[in-house]
């Protein structure tokens, strides 16, 4: 294990994260929120002064990077820009206890949108300027961003790429690594800009404009309102954000085959077909039972609301325009199981993904067709290519962990007295970096009633999930310890 490797990298990322505070501090000057810019600069310069003592400390490395390096580099690296992004929030007093901080911060660096505050509203802009580019950077990834900055770090690059960007695939859209990560940041930065610009045409200013486009597309779910996008009870709004979920949670190396003239081989992508599939057919009927149920006046209105709820928890984004608990229990079960989906391999949406449902559902179908035909060859095929057997084990593999997972933070949640409905939706929503579930976290309710040990473990429950759960899990095997 090349352990002064691994440290300089993480003190390299650190500082990367850290840099970007000077964006909050701008903010903090164009509000005159002055007395907050002292937070910021004391997280920065408490950063600066940990890699410049990492540097002098020890001597550059003759080797590359390791396959196990980069699974300690990565955890460690979310686990350090989680501490150092929860400085500003815990020095300014924006949120008095350091659990607190720290389990808000990590939810925005994991998109997850799980949130400990009551009063939104009542924060300094910087903050919740902050608190929504924390799901910004986390979204397409630290590791990717720093990869495109820092070409030295090329040398070892796929591994930590494969190690933070999730879904079961990482495809070099060019011969680089790190061409490939200034890519992917180029196609989020223009969606960006894109999304900025159609909200500010619906009436927000760029500061709501921003930060509503920084948890959108980065499937997070923070907000600078109490009630979400619900506060602005706009159509336009809700459209917009509807379709710029729906573009997060699409594969972005099918953007660049897209603008590069390969759009045959998107419409052939079996995963966006059955992505776009399911959001349309589950939305259709949400919206037709909010419908006949009588809860919107109009099946426009249904539609509306029920399309973007659907979006929402499909792409693990999280946003809320009405508490959905209040809704007749069949569109609640349909939210409920999206909840087990998630995005396309490749986007910033979390869950178990789309691509891993899609292959199981194929080889339940393949193993029926051989349950017929004994002396049959069938092959599980995706996008017309055939799934290679050790990416079907590796996809098994995810599953039992994913679900053993999701077992054991039940029963952890469930430690603190909550209901059964409270801690399983909680599970869920945190593994699978959703945010809002049900119960006692439900669209109008927050995290701050669990107890800190619950925060704590969440909080690397949430990483697990934005990791892709081996990368986090297999440091705690003896095997990967052994030389």
């Amino acid at each position: 294990m090349n352990y002064t490797l691994v440290a300089r990298i993480v003190a390299v990322l650190l500082l990367v994260v850290s840099s970007f505070m000077l964006l909050p501090i701008l903010v903090a000057v164009y509000y005159r929120e002055y007395g907050i810019i002292p937070s910021f600069f004391a997280a920065m310069l408490s950063t600066a002064t940990l890699a410049i003592t990492v540097f002098a400390v020890t001597e550059r490395p003759d080797r590359q990077l390791g396959t196990r390096d980069g699974f300690l580099m990565v955890t460690l690296s979310w686990l350090g820009a989680a501490a150092v992004g929860a400085a500003p929030f815990y020095l300014s007093g924006s949120i008095p206890r350091y659990t607190d901080a720290f389990f808000e911060t990590m939810s925005g660096f994991s998109t997850t949108g799980a949130t400990i505050l009551t009063e939104i509203e009542a924060l300094p802009y910087a903050v919740l300027f902050w608190r929504s580019l924390t799901h910004w950077l986390g979204g397409m990834g630290i590791i990717v961003l720093t990869v495109a900055i820092f070409p030295i770090l090329g040398v070892g690059g796929l591994q930590l790429i494969k190690a933070e960007v999730p879904g079961p695939t990482v495809d070099k859209i060019t011969p680089k690594i790190t061409e490939t990560a200034k890519t992917l940041w180029l196609i989020y930065l223009a969606l960006t800009v894109a999304q900025t610009l159609l909200l500010m045409l619906g009436g927000l200013n760029l500061f709501e404009g921003l930060t509503h486009t920084f948890g959108t597309l980065a499937t997070g779910g923070f907000h600078v309102k109490d009630a979400s996008v619900g506060h602005y009870g706009s159509r336009y709004i809700n459209v917009v954000t509807t379709v710029f979920m729906l573009m997060a949670g699409v594969n972005f190396i099918l953007y660049f085959k897209t603008v590069t003239g390969r759009a045959r081989a998107v419409t052939g992508d079996s995963e966006l077909k059955a992505y776009l599939s399911i959001f349309l057919v589950v939305a259709l009927a949400i919206s037709i039972a909010l419908r006949l149920q009588g809860t919107y006046e109009d099946f426009l209105t249904s539609l509306e609301h029920g399309a973007f709820q659907v979006a929402s928890i499909l792409t693990t984004t999280g946003y809320v325009t009405a508490d959905f608990e209040l809704w007749p229990s069949q569109a609640q079960t349909l939210l409920l199981m999206m909840m087990f989906f998630g995005g396309c391999s490749g986007s910033t949406g979390g869950g178990v993904k789309i691509v891993r449902i899609l292959t199981l559902v194929k080889l339940g179908l393949s193993e029926m067709k051989y349950l017929l035909h004994p002396r049959g060859v069938f092959s599980v095929r995706l996008s017309g290519l055939p799934v290679r057997k050790n990416a079907i084990y590796a996809l098994a593999g995810f599953l039992v962990l994913y679900l053993m997972s999701l077992l054991v933070t039940t029963v952890v949640v469930g430690s603190s007295g909550v209901d059964l409905m409270s801690a399983f939706s909680t599970a869920l929503a945190t593994l699978g970096n959703i945010g809002p579930g049900f119960g006692m976290i439900g669209a109008t309710e927050n995290y701050a009633h669990y107890p800190d040990y619950v925060k704590w473990f969440l909080s690397v429950v949430m990483m697990m999930g934005r990791l892709e759960i081996f990368t986090v899990l297999i440091l705690f095997t003896p095997r990967f310890w052994k030389p």
